[in-house]
């Protein structure tokens, strides 16, 4: 398995993890535990590559990353799953408070 496959995986488990703990930190960001999962792996992945693409040593496709890139993928894929979890739910929530306000009838 590629050194960009395992740091792609490593990315998405821990953005799906930091979506459902800011969830869980912040009740009023809940998607629900699908919700939070989906929207933190989406944001894992994506997040992850971006940071890999800005910070080199994150980057690392060798075959064996190093700790040191694992740990960063894990820390990077986090983040980036929490803050968009807490995008998608901040915007989620605003939908239905708007909905309430300005009931279409």
């Amino acid at each position: 398995m590629s050194g960009l496959l395992i740091n792609l995986i490593i990315q998405i488990i821990s953005g799906a993890v930091g979506g459902n703990v800011a969830a869980g930190v912040a009740k009023n960001i809940d998607l629900g535990t699908l919700g939070n999962t989906i929207a933190g792996a989406i944001g894992g992945g994506a997040g992850g590559q971006i940071l890999g693409m800005l910070i080199p040593l994150l980057a690392n496709s060798a075959s064996t990353p190093d700790i040191g890139s694992i740990i960063g993928q894990v820390a990077g894929g986090g983040v980036a799953g929490a803050v968009l979890t807490a995008i998608v739910g901040a915007i989620k929530n605003r939908a239905a408070l708007t909905r309430r306000r300005f009931p279409s009838s």
